[in-house]
Parts: structure tokens; sequence; C-alpha cells
């Protein structure tokens, strides 16, 4: 008689839980959506979807930072709209731009779907405590068009609690799908879910009988997510304009975290230390005396906080700058030959970022220019004052270019023997060479890897 009550108790908790459940979630669902967009390509349309949170009342949907590929131009990505969960009709949207610190992107819908939607704010606790371990979380994912985006139900338990360098918890299988919301039993707000991490496995083959190492990755459902505390501050930087500007820069580059040996040896075991691999030209980072293999333990008079793995040191410091506004001064300590050195920066603004340059597509040569920008002369080891020339953004396959072996990335210096002055100049020229009917070839000089090479396209 006595199992009997128990279970009967245990039955009607159960269903009491699964009762209340269902009350949570119908209101939950409404705070997140599905948005679409197109990516004109060069030679083609791509439609995409990403799924987002709605943050307030006026309609904004805050996507990971992985929705938008900064490989192509703002321009590119049109048409947006978004669809609340389990709706197959569409509501015009508008890109807002992205939040240098989270990464964020952020889109405002139009009027008719905000009534629809309900802004996560309304489910923050009164006060943002870290889930624990063993807790019970639950999130939403949502399936695709194809099912008019219904939203299901994940759940599971807070495993581990990780600064990476944001406090992030990771559950015991997936709890939502990423960007969106993770919730208590409760129904409070604890946390987004983060793009999901990889899983390794060993996959075996006739041809692979000792097993061939792989990464999986589920690319529509998470198991971690950014807690409340970390994750609800950066919901309030929606940006000013596309291009997330103003963007504050130090200029100090190739950041790697302090070797584990050397910390220890340096008596900086309790903290971490990002260590400076170069400092770019005309930057604030040269202006102010920092300098290559200068060990930074400290920003606006704060020591670096410990981080394991020790690479969270890497992503804190760069989000402290981009925290701060140009014009800011951020004091830096470092260092240098055993001594503490302190230094006081000035932030300037970020030259102008990849995302930004200006491209033209010749559709008869098969391959896009883009404006040479100052990350091209970074990565290229090269000095950006009296750089020339364009890089070669997109090759078609099969086309004149890519048939003469142009690749994407190359910089091409010259054309036709003459040096390619800027952006305008080689467009100019390019266009010229598109116009003359004549014309059976054309010569580029390109710089690939440190090495140049004279490509010539046929075009007949």
């Amino acid at each position: 008689m006595r199992l009997r009550g128990l279970l009967l108790f245990l039955a009607a908790v159960l269903t009491a839980q699964a009762s209340d459940l269902s009350a949570l979630w119908a209101e939950r669902t409404k705070s997140v959506a599905a948005v679409e967009f197109v990516v004109e390509t060069d030679i083609d349309r791509r439609p995409t979807t990403a799924y987002g949170t709605v943050i307030d009342d006026e309609g904004t949907i805050v996507l990971p930072s992985a929705a938008i590929n900064p490989r192509f131009g703002l321009d590119q990505y049109k048409d947006f709209k978004a669809y609340a969960a389990g709706d197959s009709v569409s509501v015009p949207a508008h890109y807002l731009g992205q939040d240098a610190v989270s990464g964020w992107h952020f889109v405002r819908v139009d009027e008719p779907l905000r009534s629809k939607l309900v802004p996560i704010s309304n489910f923050y606790a009164a006060k943002d405590v870290e889930p624990s371990i063993g807790a019970d979380v639950w999130g939403i994912a949502l399936r695709g068009k194809d099912e008019d985006f219904m939203p299901y139900l994940l759940s599971g338990r807070v495993a581990l609690l990780q600064s990476l360098p944001q406090r992030t918890a990771i559950a015991q299988t997936e709890i939502a799908g990423p960007g969106l919301p993770v919730f208590n039993r409760a129904g409070e707000f604890v946390g987004v879910a983060l793009s999901s991490f990889g899983q390794s496995f060993l996959e075996f083959s006739r041809t692979e009988r000792a097993g061939e190492p792989v990464m999986l990755v589920n690319i529509e459902e998470s198991s971690a997510f950014q807690v409340a505390a970390e994750a609800r501050p950066y919901f309030l930087r929606v940006p000013k304009n596309i291009y997330g500007r103003p963007l504050a820069w130090l200029g100090a580059y190739g950041l790697q975290p302090l070797d584990a040996e050397v910390a220890r040896f340096m008596k900086l075991d309790q903290q971490s230390a990002a260590v400076v691999s170069e400092v770019l030209e005309n930057s604030p980072a040269e202006k102010a005396g920092l300098k290559p293999r200068d060990v930074i333990v400290a920003l606006d008079g704060r020591a670096l906080p410990r981080f394991r793995p020790q690479s969270g040191v890497v992503g804190y410091v760069e989000r402290a700058i981009a925290a701060h506004q140009p014009g800011d001064v951020l004091p830096i300590t470092v260092l240098r030959d055993g001594q503490r050195v302190e230094i006081k920066a000035t932030l300037v603004d970020e030259p102008k970022l990849m995302r930004e340059a200006e491209r033209h597509y010749f559709d008869r040569f098969g391959f896009t220019v883009r404006e040479l920008v100052f990350g091209d002369a970074v990565v290229r080891h090269e000095t950006f004052a009296g750089a020339t020339g364009v890089i070669a953004n997109f090759v078609k396959p099969n086309s004149p270019a890519a048939i003469a072996g142009l690749r994407p990335d190359d910089w091409i210096k010259e054309i036709d023997g003459e040096p390619a002055k800027d952006f305008a100049d080689a467009v100019k020229r390019l266009t010229a060479i598109d116009h003359s009917t004549e014309r059976a070839e054309f010569v580029l000089l390109v710089s690939r890897g440190g090495e140049t090479a004279v490509l010539r396209i046929k075009l007949k």
C-alpha cells in the first residue's frame, strides 16, 4: 500500500511539472523568431535562415555572430524578413548591424509581427543567479521553413561551468538552438545558447580499420549557453549603424596566451596574461610605446583574470578593448624584460574592414576585385602606407580568370604591366579591357604567399 501511495505521489508530481512546463512553453516560444534573408553573391542568390532571440518591444532580434559571413559586403545581404515560431507568414525586417563586443547581429522586424512577439526581458529573474552543477535547464529550438519553424523542446542538466572568456555553462545534452534562450524550471531566463562545440569520433570503414578521427558539429542544437548575467548587458548594445561603428582600435596584433610554465616562472600563475606578437604601423599601440613580446598583465588598472584554458585571455583582452570608444585612454600594464611598464594608449576608430570595402565583379573575366584594406596588409605582413593594388575577392570556377590560375585572396598589383594604383584605378582599367572587343588577352601580376606570378587571362 505504501509503495502504491508513493508511486501515485510521484506520478502526481511529474504530471504537475509537465503541466507547468506546458504553460511556460506557450509564452516563451514567443520570445524567439526565424530571420530569413538573401545573400547576393557575384553569380547567384543564396537564401539563408538564422534563428534569434527577441530582446525588446520594438521587435529587435539578436542573431549569433555566425549568421553573417564577413567575407561578403553588407550591401550583398538583402530582403530580410522574419517569422514567429510556428508561423508561415513573414514580415519585412531590417538589418541594424553587429556589436563589436559580443559579435551578435541585430535585426528589427516591422510592426505587424511585433504584437506576436514577447521580449525575453519578460522572463528575467529578479536577480541573475548562475545555474549550479546539476541544475535542470531547458530551451527552445526551431525546425526548418518547410515545417513552419515549429518550436520544439530540449532539456538537460548543467555539467560544467567555465569562463571561455564569457561565463559559459555546458549541459550533458543539447538544450537549445544556437542563439535561442535557455530557462530554468521556473521559466526564468538563464542564458542564450552558443554555437555548438565539435565532438570527436572515430570513423571505421573497410579502408580505415584502425579508425579515422572525425569531428562532428550539430549546427541546429547546442549544449553550451552563455549565462544570463553575461548575456543581458550585450542585449542593450544595439548598433548605431550597420557597420557597428565607432569601433575602438588598439593595433596590437596576434595576441597569444602566455605559456603556463613561463607564467609560473614569471610568478603569474594566479592570473592569465597575453603576449603581443606584433604592433601595427601608426596604431595607438605603436604611438603609446607598446612593443612586440610585451606581456599584457592588466587593463584599465585591473589584473587579467585567470582562464582555463589559457586561450580565453585573448578573447577577454579583445572584448575589453572593443567595449571602449575611440578617444578613450586605455591604461595597459605590461611586463618587459622583467620590468613592469605602465602604458596609456589613446584608442582610435578602427581602419576600414573587409566587409566595408568596395567591390566590382567582371562577368566576362569571372572575378571580383575588392578594395585593399588595412587588414589585407596585416595578414600579409606588409606595410599599408603607400600600398597599391586590389584583392581578388572571388573567382568563378572554369572562368577565364580561374583557367589562368587566379585564386581568391590574390593581391593584384599590376594590370598589363602597369601598377594598379588603387581600387578606382583598377576598376577603370579592367572596365576598359572588358569593353574592348579586340582584346584577346590581358596580363595580371599577382602576389600570393609572398611570391609573385604573372597570369595571362585569355578572352578568346
